[in-house]
């Protein structure tokens, strides 16, 4: 993202402030000022207001082709949480910790259905 990068230099900022700024590491920003990693509508609104000019100004075409192609990615996808598509698409967590996640998530949905009939039955007396 050229007019990011530019802008950050002329206002005197390092990437490691900018990082700091958006409570990443600065590799992980360094990938969204070059465009590798997608910059989110609140990160560019807290860099907007840190370089003091409008998200206009500094969000890039090349940024919303990108958002237009994770969309059409989320929306050909056959998982159904589109949350968890997207944060493993951009903070790159290993499909085996998602499924593994997962599986813990069912087996706990299954022990609140046990609870809830047991506590039903207490409810009879």
């Amino acid at each position: 993202m050229e007019k990011l990068r530019t802008l950050r230099k002329q206002k005197g900022y390092t990437q490691q402030q900018i990082a700091d700024l958006l409570a990443t590491d600065v590799s992980n920003y360094s990938r969204k000022e070059n465009g590798d990693v997608r910059i989110f509508d609140d990160e560019w609104e807290k860099l907007a207001k840190a370089l003091d000019v409008s998200v206009e100004d500094i969000k890039e075409e090349k940024a919303l082709q990108t958002q237009n192609q994770n969309s059409t990615l989320n929306d050909n996808s056959s998982l159904n949480d589109n949350a968890s598509i997207n944060y493993n698409l951009f903070c790159n967590v290993p499909n085996y910790l998602l499924e593994n996640q997962q599986e813990y998530i069912n087996l706990l949905k299954e022990q609140i259905k046990a609870l809830k009939k047991e506590n039903e039955k207490l409810k009879k007396g």
